[in-house]
């Protein structure tokens, strides 16, 4: 039984509704939430910084938001990154902050505004990467676009592996080199998360999947749908791929492999690359400075490869797509979409979990779950 507080729908036992005079009064089974337990980052630094609190506030749900209780958090390289200081210059101001982007679980609550979700729903979805209020926590807040209905045949687990990888590579190839039937497609480190997504989004818009990867992900690579999985550690990988792709996703970034990458693109081919220096270079000399400076390196390189190549250039990132959402909530529905889960920590050893990724003890996916 939900009810609305005062433009906010909220989730109750099997009891009549209250009244209350706050929207951020939250009632489950009769007592009320005005904090939660939550994995804080109150300073950059290794694992052994992040903080399990048990008293981190609940903010007022905007009338767009969603207040969901989380069910499985996953840990993404970009949660590693932000704690070992990537972003300082943008998240710095707001420290402490809580990680984490992907989420699975039921909504909680509601704003005034939302009507494509209600309470009680088991919903799945991702933050966008500049957000400071992360999902490592009992309850996460999301904005409506960033949630979709959980397919009832994948398990918490399962979903919260998906959203945030699934976007970032919808978004190179769907988005932006626009990928048809019948194309090539090579995707540089197939391995991770955003690699093994993209090699599936590619097979289902009907394109010819290659991809590099370590000797321990080809066979699952291969299961997924791609039709050629080259060892690099092994392997020459400019011999062993032959002819020209159409577009080319590089979730590496490094100069070894941009330059195959462009070299092995066809004239009008997309070159996309997880790497871009917006970040990196805001941290190095502020935003003010280092944002023009990475726009400027990016035009540069876009008109050079142009020119050299006559094929396009872009740094690629992950950006809310409700679209793209919801075509990744089919296609899990449908068995076409799936993202292994290698562990799964509870939240309580995040610090664990962490370390584990930072060591590269485990290479696929880490799911925390929360009790």
């Amino acid at each position: 039984m939900g009810f609305r507080l005062r433009g906010l729908k909220c989730l109750t036992a099997d009891h009549p509704p209250l009244r209350c005079s706050s929207r951020r009064l939250l009632v489950f089974n009769r007592s009320i939430a005005t904090s939660c337990r939550a994995v804080v980052l109150p300073r950059f630094g290794g694992p052994e910084v992040l903080e399990l609190r048990h008293d981190v506030s609940l903010p007022e749900l905007k009338p767009n938001e969603v207040l969901v209780r989380a069910r499985a958090v996953s840990v993404n390289p970009l949660d590693t990154r932000m704690r070992s200081g990537y972003g300082r210059s943008l998240f710095q101001q707001h420290l402490p902050i809580i990680l984490g982007r992907d989420i699975s679980g039921e909504v909680a609550a509601v704003g005034g505004s939302v009507h494509s979700l209600s309470v009680g729903q088991e919903v799945f979805g991702a933050l966008h990467p500049t957000a400071v209020r992360g999902t490592y926590a009992d309850y996460a807040i999301l904005p409506e676009d960033e949630l979709t209905p959980k397919p009832a045949s994948v398990s918490h687990v399962e979903a919260s592996a998906i959203p945030f990888a699934a976007l970032t590579a919808w978004r190179a190839l769907k988005s932006t080199a626009r990928i048809t039937e019948g194309q090539r497609v090579l995707v540089l480190g197939g391995g991770g998360a955003v690699g093994c997504s993209a090699i599936q989004l590619s097979l289902v818009a009907g394109c010819h999947v290659s991809t590099t990867c370590g000797a321990e992900s080809i066979d699952r690579l291969l299961a997924v749908g791609a039709e050629q999985a080259i060892d690099y550690t092994a392997e020459d990988v400019e011999v062993s791929l032959k002819g020209k792709f159409d577009a080319v996703l590089d979730t590496i970034g490094v100069h070894e492999t941009e330059r195959l990458g462009i070299n092995i693109l066809k004239r009008g081919g997309h070159y996309m690359t997880l790497q871009g220096e917006a970040a990196s270079l805001a941290d190095k000399y502020g935003i003010a400075f280092g944002l023009p400076a990475a726009t400027a390196i990016l035009l540069k390189k876009q008109m050079q490869y142009r020119f050299s190549h006559g094929i396009e250039y872009w740094w690629t990132y992950m950006r809310a797509d409700p679209e793209g959402l919801d075509k990744i909530r089919r296609l899990c529905e449908a068995g076409k979409l799936r993202i292994p889960v290698e562990k799964t920590f509870s939240i309580t050893q995040v610090r664990d979990a962490h370390e584990a990724k930072d060591k590269r003890r485990i290479p696929g996916k880490v799911v925390l779950e929360i009790d």
